[in-house]
């Protein structure tokens, strides 16, 4: 098999408020839209960031159809924690874990936005564990 592109979809109920989230702080931009539908991407990310509305009639399989995108963490390594952690603070983004150090070496902190999405920025300060991707 031959992957040519990613992405990662998650159900919100309002498209254009997680998309604007990552636009404006993440740097994301979008590629396409329609009703109840938003993609965005970035060079670097890897994979592009759709959001979808949830209950939209389009989604399959249909017992997804009414669930939101909870218990779902959307990381990005990145090389200087701290000060993405104080720009993001500094834009009024609502953390809701503070930076920390876990013994293991990664640190990082989550943001939310209105919808709830998590995302998590992480800086390995030490090489990670064997067989954890960076």
């Amino acid at each position: 098999m031959r992957i040519t592109a990613s992405a990662i979809s998650l159900n919100v109920e309002d498209v254009s408020v997680s998309a604007a989230f990552v636009k404006r702080h993440f740097g994301f931009t979008e590629e396409m839209s329609a009703d109840g539908f938003v993609s965005l991407s970035r060079k670097d990310a890897g994979f592009n960031l759709i959001f979808l509305r949830t209950g939209l009639a389009s989604l399959k399989p249909e017992s997804l159809k009414h669930r939101k995108a909870e218990g779902i963490l959307v990381a990005f390594v990145v090389e200087d924690i701290d000060a993405e952690y104080r720009r993001l603070r500094d834009e009024g983004v609502r953390i809701v874990t503070p930076i920390e150090t876990e013994p293991w070496g990664e640190r990082f902190f989550q943001v939310a936005d209105d919808n709830g999405v998590i995302l998590q920025l992480v800086q390995w300060m030490s090489p990670p564990p064997e067989g954890v991707a960076s």
